[in-house]
């Protein structure tokens, strides 16, 4: 192998370079980017970049070091076997690394939506979170909850409209959702609300109704971005279709990051993850099986949001669970477990208790079966909870 491709210049192509290169590959690596930053992070884009403790978020990483030959300002158009079209011309490849992570989604209106996906994005954004302005967040998932932080925070006055029955209902489900719904004193929170289209002026509902808005953000989520991969031999279903080995369907050719649905062999089904977690972890893996060493991606998914003065840390896959109990008190510091019919952890969800997070996720990693009766006492640790 002589010369691979990483498409997608986000923190998952570029730790692909990084791992290519950690695994002794000293050919020819191109990184293609639909942006013409050099690469960054995205989780601090709703978080230090949004809230003005941060004008950037760049990765720290040498490119020149790397000896990666860098384009940025380039999107992949479509792909054939041996080659990627690109928007400045066709490059050829023996290994593929496919990284073009997710876009977000947009809704129906010729108004101004803002979504918060780039940098770009994040800079826009704050500039338009002024004192006294109304911010209107379609979505109450995490990135409208981290929106709505820092619109709040900054004076501006928030309504968030969600079309499920509680905050998060959708990630992790509405008797979750429920327990923070009072993060939101103080913001104008509509539940079970659709929106039928943004247009000039604000949000049109879907009775027909106008709020009107300064500035509306859209957070309904995101998809993944494969549809340069039409009719190139890739499977898809929801991102680009992998093995545990992050191999697609063509040889050669692996995918990582936010568009990669990949096996877990873990909670058998398969998954995909639009997390920073899985973005910094696959490229491992994936560099493996490009340059032939045998590796699988087997993690425990790994996310956190920080929303309305509180950290939510979350471990696990909670489908897998089939009932859910609660650590502490709603009001102050708790926690969420889910466990299986037979008491292994699924999932943890942790608010302000972070020592939850850390061990539930070395428990579910392991394996292990908790004593439920144990479990709910917050006094006492879950590494002290297993059976």
């Amino acid at each position: 192998m002589n010369h691979v491709v990483v498409a997608g210049a986000g923190l998952a192509g570029v730790r692909s370079v990084e791992a290519l290169r950690a695994k002794g590959f000293d050919g020819r690596i191109t990184l293609i980017g639909q942006e013409r930053h050099r690469p960054y992070d995205r989780p601090p884009l709703s978080k230090a970049v949004l809230s003005g403790s941060s004008d950037s978020s760049f990765v720290d990483a040498d490119l020149a070091v790397l000896e990666v030959d860098f384009w940025p300002g380039v999107s992949a158009k479509a792909l054939r076997p041996g080659v990627v079209e690109t928007t400045e011309g066709e490059l050829g490849y023996d290994g593929l690394v496919i990284a073009t992570g997710a876009e977000p989604i947009t809704l129906p209106g010729d108004g101004r939506q803002h979504v918060l996906r780039t940098l770009d994005d994040a800079l826009e954004l704050r500039a338009r979170l002024v004192k006294g302005a109304h911010v209107v967040i379609i979505g109450a998932g995490w990135i409208g909850a981290e929106v709505a932080t820092a619109a709040r925070r900054a004076g501006c006055e928030v309504t968030v409209i969600e079309a499920g029955p509680t905050p998060l209902a959708q990630a992790v489900g509405p008797e979750i959702g429920a327990r923070t719904q009072g993060w939101y004193e103080g913001i104008d929170l509509r539940l079970n609300t659709l929106v039928g289209s943004v247009d000039d002026g604000g949000v049109t509902l879907a009775d027909g109704s106008l709020i009107e808005a300064h500035v509306v953000v859209t957070g309904v989520g995101v998809r993944p971005t494969v549809g340069w991969l039409a009719g190139s031999g890739v499977d898809l279903d929801n991102g680009v279709v992998t093995d545990e080995h992050l191999r697609t369907s063509l040889p050669n050719v692996v995918a990582v990051g936010d568009c990669a649905a990949w096996w877990s062999r873990r909670f058998e089904t398969r998954l995909r993850v639009e997390h920073w977690d899985a973005a910094l972890n696959s490229p491992e893996v994936a560099a493996a099986t490009l340059l032939g060493v045998e590796a699988a991606y087997d993690p425990v998914p790994y996310f956190w949001s920080e929303q309305f003065g509180h950290m939510v840390q979350y471990a696990g896959h909670h489908p897998a669970g089939d009932r859910l109990l609660y650590r502490g008190e709603l009001g102050g510091k708790w926690s969420a477990c889910w466990l299986t019919s037979d008491d292994t952890l699924a999932a943890v969800l942790a608010v302000d208790r972070p020592r939850d997070l850390v061990q539930g996720r070395r428990i579910i990693e392991a394996g292990h079966r908790v004593d439920a009766e144990r479990l709910v006492d917050p006094d006492l640790s879950l590494r002290d909870c297993v059976v």
